[in-house]
């Protein structure tokens, strides 16, 4: 159902969505809508904890031209609501918002280690790991 990611040659044939579950490589590059509507970004991926499994944070891409540029920001996977009408995720903050959020660079291996923290009380959200 999700189709905004033209490559699905990563993508196995054989699993399916059911109404509860989807798998990573479907949410990878499926879009993001403000509480405007508006589109802001995509989910480049899904970070996940290595011990339980959990989703600790989806990364949003948005900015740059044609890829080349782009910002990373980490998003709280709580604050996104899957909107079928929108083949979709919404979050309830706006462009502007995100625009201000925690943010990394491409290059930055360790911005995990000292800003978890500093994401969840920007949205407001309790800790993944609380």
């Amino acid at each position: 159902m999700l189709h905004q990611d033209a490559d699905n040659t990563r993508r196995d044939p054989n699993v399916k969505d059911t109404p509860t579950l989807i798998a990573s490589d479907r949410v990878e590059g499926t879009r993001v809508y403000g509480a405007d509507g508006k589109h802001i970004g995509s989910i480049e991926r899904l970070i996940l904890g290595k011990q339980d499994g959990r989703v600790a944070y989806a990364v949003l891409e948005f900015g740059g031209f044609m890829g080349i540029g782009h910002d990373h920001y980490p998003l709280p996977w709580e604050k996104l609501t899957y909107d079928t009408q929108l083949d979709g995720y919404r979050i309830d903050p706006t462009k502007e918002q995100i625009e201000g959020a925690p943010s990394y660079a491409d290059d930055d291996d360790t911005w995990y280690n000292d800003n978890g923290r500093r994401v969840y009380d920007y949205y407001g959200v309790p800790p993944y790991w609380m």
